[in-house]
């Protein structure tokens, strides 16, 4: 079953990871101050990520524009 994971960083910062099924990494967070920060990280990635639409960028430069 996929998981979100919280776990201190060696910067002593918050970070989640998202495992697949398989137990592969996903993806990772940014660093958060707090336990709740991160937690709210993992909320706002459960709640858009279904609604995301893929852009592909062909350019380096293109994503500083967008």
């Amino acid at each position: 079953m996929p998981k979100f994971e919280v776990y201190l960083d060696a910067a002593n910062e918050y970070r989640f990871r998202l495992r697949a099924r398989n137990g592969q990494i996903i993806t990772i967070s940014q660093g958060y101050k707090s336990k709740e920060g991160c937690l709210k990280g993992i909320e706002s990635v459960k709640t858009n990520a279904p609604i995301a639409r893929i852009v592909v960028l062909e350019k380096e430069d293109e994503a500083e524009n967008k």
